[in-house]
């Protein structure tokens, strides 16, 4: 994950990287972080996933105008602004601000951290073979379940679309744990996201399907599943 942050006071960028960094180790979060001093000096790359932009800059600058030199250029990066004066936040609608963080309570850094993570932790294409051998891509945002299927597997989309492909529950399950998958049944991985209900011997996704959980995986996925809404769920 790559953070930016502009701000032209040293002491602010410094209090707001020291957060960044304590969130990302307690968390064991790959990240890398870049300081600037002005929206110019940032644009200069303009190469962050997302970005802390305080809103009143020194010499004129304003952080309204680097918002909108990004969006201008096609730039994705999410922005939370910083800003002393939270009435300022009013103007941000304009450049689709992900965040607004009022300078005296950083602790609202972590949550916008959080939030993040929840929008682009399975914003990622994996790829497989499929039953004729050809290699097919697969949005995690859109897959609700893989289970086995004779010595296939069986990936359900959101909208109801089936992917066959080549490979083993246990390796898929693997290569998708990091991304809130989790294997409840020896035949059956589902996306964390879109359980509705966890009752004691079945969950119930968002489109009214049940799974069986498995006796085996009960304490282990409950566990699992507490931990990511507690730390993803509104």
């Amino acid at each position: 994950m790559k953070i930016g942050i502009v701000e032209d006071e040293a002491v602010w960028r410094d209090k707001i990287q020291a957060v960044i960094e304590k969130y990302c180790r307690d968390k064991n979060i790959s990240f890398q972080i870049n300081s600037y001093g002005s929206g110019k000096e940032f644009m200069k790359n303009a190469d962050a996933d997302l970005l802390f932009l305080d809103i009143e800059l020194a010499a004129g600058e304003d952080g309204f105008q680097t918002a909108e030199q990004l969006m201008q250029y096609g730039n994705k990066c999410k922005i939370c602004f910083l800003t002393s004066h939270t009435e300022l936040a009013r103007s941000g609608y304009k450049v689709n601000a992900f965040r607004y963080i009022d300078k005296k309570h950083l602790e609202e850094v972590s949550e916008a951290l959080d939030s993040f993570l929840k929008t682009k932790m399975q914003d990622r294409i994996i790829f497989c073979n499929d039953t004729s051998g050809a290699r097919i891509g697969i949005n995690l945002k859109e897959l609700l379940l893989v289970e086995t299927y004779g010595r296939k597997l069986r990936y359900l989309m959101l909208d109801g679309r089936e992917r066959f492909c080549e490979g083993k529950i246990s390796e898929a399950a693997r290569s998708l744990s990091p991304f809130g998958f989790s294997q409840i049944h020896r035949s059956y991985i589902v996306n964390l996201k879109y359980i509705e209900k966890v009752h004691s011997h079945e969950v119930t996704l968002c489109n009214g399907l049940k799974i069986v959980i498995g006796r085996a995986r009960s304490e282990a996925f409950k566990k699992e599943f507490f931990r990511w809404r507690m730390r993803f769920d509104n």
